[in-house]
C-alpha cells in the first residue's frame, strides 16, 4: 500500500524527523487558506499523487506549461497554481502516457537548500534483508544516478543483529558530509530504520534529504509503501489509503480474495497459485506474448470466484485473448470449467479463449467444457497453451 507524501512525512514527524511544515488542500480555497496560516516567504504547491518525477512531468491539458511541484510567492501565484494542477492529469515518468488526476496539494513552506541527498530503505529480496542506499546526488533519479554514475551509491544492508551507529557514520562519511551534519546525519537514518520496521515498510524514501548552509538536515520530499500482508497489524495505516489512486480492478479483485495486478499486456492470464502465475507469464512473453495481468485465483477458488476473476478481466479492454492454465491440486479442475461455462453464460467473452487443464479431475474438467460447446482452444502443455494464446491475440 502506498500513501502521499503529506502522510509519510507526518509519520515521519511523528518519530522527531525534521520535516517542514504544511498543510493539505483539496480545494483551491483551502490551498490559499493554508498559504495564509503557513505565512511564509514562498511555499511549494505540490501535487499529490503516488508517483515519482511530479516536478518534471507535465499535465494533459499543459504539456508546454509548469509540472506538478511550483515554487509561490504570493496568494495570486498559489491561486494560480492550485487551480491548473486540482482536477487536471499529470504525466510523470512513473505513471505512464496515461497520468494520474490530481485530486489534492500539499502547501510546504519554503527551506533553505545548501546540498541535496538521496536516502532509502528497501526490502532487498534477494539478500532477505533490508537495504540502506544513499547518494550525494540527491534531487535526481536514482535509476539513472546507478547506471550513469554507480560510484555515487552507497549501499550496505541491515544485519540480524541490527543496525549499528557505525554503519551510519560510515554512509554519511562516504556521502562526504561534514563531522556535525555526520553525528545527525545517524541519528535521523537510526530513527528511519526504526520506523520502517516498526510500520512494515517496504520502502521509505527520501529524496531529496537536505543539508542546509547551517549543517542541519530537512526531510524535503519522502515516499512510503507499506507491505499489504502486515496491514492487520498495522490497522491505523488503512484510513491512509487513498483509493482513487488505485486501480480499480485491482480493488476490485482484493475486495474478493483474489490476487490480481493489472499489467500493461494484451494476454490475460488466470492461473492457480503465484508460482505458477508468474510462471505463465514468462513463458508468455518468451513466445513473444505480453500478460495483461497477474491473477492467482488461489488453491480454494469456488465457481463463483472464478466468474467473478473473468468479469475482472472482461473489463479491461486492452485484452484480446485468455488464458487459463490450472494445475489441480487442492483446487479442482471441473470447478474451474464450472466456472469458466459460468462466466461465459453470464458474461461476453469476446475474445479468444484457451484453457489447460492438468491435475485433479481434469479428465472431468475437459468434458465440462466439451459439453458446454464453447469457443475455446484446449492445450495440453504449458508451452503449448502460451504460443496458442500468442497467435490468437496476433489475430484479434
Amino acid at each position: 500500500m502506498n500513501i502521499h507524501e503529506y502522510q509519510a512525512k507526518e509519520l515521519l514527524r511523528q518519530e522527531g524527523l525534521p520535516v517542514l511544515r504544511g498543510k493539505v488542500a483539496f480545494s483551491v480555497e483551502e490551498a490559499v487558506a493554508a498559504w495564509s496560516e503557513l505565512a511564509a516567504p514562498l511555499v511549494a504547491v505540490k501535487a499529490q499523487i503516488h508517483a515519482g518525477g511530479r516536478g518534471a512531468g507535465h499535465f494533459q491539458d499543459d504539456r508546454q506549461g509548469k509540472g506538478g511541484v511550483r515554487i509561490c510567492k504570493s496568494q495570486d501565484e498559489v491561486e494560480r497554481a492550485a487551480t491548473s494542477m486540482l482536477g487536471h492529469v499529470l504525466v510523470t515518468k512513473q505513471t505512464g502516457k496515461n497520468g494520474k488526476r490530481v485530486g489534492r496539494l500539499y502547501i510546504e513552506e519554503g527551506g533553505a537548500i545548501e546540498r541535496e541527498l538521496y536516502l532509502s530503505l528497501l526490502v532487498d529480496r534477494s539478500k532477505a534483508s533490508v537495504a540502506v542506499i544513499a547518494s550525494a546526488s540527491g534531487g535526481m533519479d536514482i535509476e539513472e544516478v546507478a547506471a550513469k554514475t554507480p560510484e555515487r551509491i552507497v549501499q550496505t544492508h541491515i544485519g540480524i543483529d541490527g543496525f549499528k551507529a557505525w554503519q551510519a557514520r560510515k554512509i554519511a562519511f562516504a556521502l562526504g558530509l561534514q563531522k556535525d551534519t555526520v553525528k545527525e546525519f545517524a541519528r535521523l537514518l537510526q530513527k528511519l530504520v526504526g520506523v520502517f520496521r516498526q510500520r512494515d515498510a517496504a520502502l521509505v524514501e527520501i529524496n531529496p534529504l537536505v543539508v542546509q548552509p547551517d549543517g542541519k538536515l530537512l526531510v524535503m520530499d519522502a515516499k512510503m509503501s507499506f507491505d499489504d500482508n502486515a496491514l492487520f497489524r498495522q490497522q491505523e495505516l488503512e484510513s491512509l489509503r487513498d483509493k482513487e489512486e488505485e486501480e480499480p480492478s485491482e480493488r476490485e479483485a482484493n475486495a474478493v480474495g483474489l490476487s490480481y495486478i493489472k499489467l500493461d499486456g494484451d494476454i490475460a492470464c488466470m492461473v492457480n497459485g503465484a508460482g505458477l502465475a508468474m510462471a505463465t507469464m514468462d513463458i508468455v512473453q518468451h513466445f513473444g506474448g505480453e500478460p495483461a495481468n497477474f491473477l492467482d485465483v488461489g488453491g480454494g477458488a469456488d465457481k463463483e470466484r472464478v466468474e467473478t476473476a473473468f468479469g475482472i478481466i472482461l473489463k479491461d479492454k486492452a485484452v484480446k485473448a485468455i488464458l487459463v492454465n490450472i494445475f489441480g491440486g487442492i483446487m479442482r479442475c471441473d470447478v474451474i470449467a464450472e466456472g469458466i461455462v459460468a462466466a461465459a453464460q453470464s458474461l461476453d467473452v469476446h475474445v479468444p479463449l484457451v484453457v489447460r487443464l492438468q491435475g485433479t479431475n481434469f479428465e472431468q474438467g475437459k468434458d465440462i467444457l466439451a459439453r458446454s460447446k464453447l469457443n475455446l482452444t484446449a492445450a495440453e502443455t504449458l508451452s503449448d497453451a502460451a504460443q496458442k494464446a500468442v497467435a490468437a491475440a496476433r489475430q484479434s
